[in-house]
């Protein structure tokens, strides 16, 4: 079976040091890329990853510090993966919560920005949770009944994860699914934009999670004291939210895309602003052409403390007047 693709989709999983989206590194990246004519490109590539390797990340993937040691840096290698990904939509096994998040944050820190705006992500763990519920070695056997042989190598996890893709498809292809709400649709196709849709369940803002959108695609905090806030309301009454989220352990693709959403909450401030000194320079002109022409004199004032009633005659001092101040000054 053949993908009816439009553009390149590149099936990719990575080795890393660990399971923190923003400290754990790169180790092992592998590339599939399934090209429209139906031809699949791999590369495969060890990364040094400037930081020891836990030896319970070690004892998973096969890869110890001595196997990295001469590989490029992922700032090294950075722009030839780029280069490779190049436009295509991306797919891999929980490739949206870990893979994804893992290799954004790796090419910031080599300053390379790397385009998600017009991207697809197909992630085929959540096709087969849907609807088997399996781990990838299950799913290959189920699907493809075959024995996965080298689990946790890169390269033959993405050649069982595009493997099992096809036959999901093959099998799924007029399958019902019913979600939560009792809607029926048969979601999964030979379209990336159908598959797109089906395993991105959440609509996420920044691949970790931390925003979502909500039902009006407006970004909202999905965590903390301000879990299903809209981002926007969060900046108006608490502005230093955003200055303690920089500083603290989030991934740089979160912090990224908070900064877009505050850069745009102040480009609306500015706007508004704007508007209110435009209607404010507005009226006063309208209360200035309404004003008296010529010379007409203004009204003189005199200083308080000098100025007195001309025509005012003095109070005569009664009894009363003297008891009420023995009462004041006790006298």
């Amino acid at each position: 079976m053949k993908l009816n693709l439009i553009r390149p989709l590149a099936f990719f999983d990575l080795e890393t040091t660990g399971v923190n989206v923003g400290a754990d590194r790169i180790v092992e990246i592998a590339i599939l890329k399934a090209m429209p004519d139906g031809t699949e490109i791999i590369k495969t590539m060890r990364i040094n990853p400037e930081m020891p390797i836990p030896l319970q990340s070690s004892l998973i993937h096969g890869i110890y510090d001595k196997d990295v040691a001469d590989q490029p840096t992922f700032g090294q290698a950075a722009p030839e993966l780029a280069a490779f990904i190049g436009d295509a939509d991306l797919a891999g096994y929980n490739s949206n919560r870990f893979d994804i998040p893992v290799l954004l944050e790796e090419f910031l820190r080599a300053g390379v920005d790397f385009d998600m705006s017009d991207r697809r992500f197909v992630d085929v763990q959540n096709i087969f949770h849907q609807m088997e519920q399996r781990t990838l070695r299950a799913a290959y056997k189920f699907y493809c009944d075959k024995d996965l042989l080298n689990a946790h190598s890169a390269e033959a996890d993405i050649l069982a994860t595009y493997q099992v893709l096809l036959a999901q498809i093959e099998r799924y292809q007029d399958a019902d699914f019913e979600d939560k709400q009792g809607k029926v649709t048969k979601p999964v196709q030979n379209n990336i934009e159908a598959l797109h849709a089906f395993t991105n369940l959440n609509k996420v803002v920044d691949f970790a999670g931390r925003m979502v959108y909500n039902e009006q695609d407006e970004e909202c905090f999905n965590f903390g004291k301000h879990k299903g806030k809209k981002v926007e309301e969060v900046f108006t009454v608490e502005p230093s939210y955003y200055a303690w989220m920089l500083q603290g352990d989030f991934p740089l693709y979160t912090k990224k895309k908070l900064t877009d959403i505050w850069n745009r909450w102040n480009r609306k401030k500015g706007y508004v602003k704007q508007e209110r000194s435009q209607n404010t320079g507005q009226s006063t002109a309208q209360h200035a052409h309404v004003r008296p022409q010529g010379n007409t004199p203004r009204p003189q004032y005199q200083d308080k403390q000098n100025y007195q009633k001309k025509d005012a005659p003095a109070k005569e001092v009664t009894t009363d007047m003297l008891e009420q101040l023995k009462l004041k000054f006790g006298k």
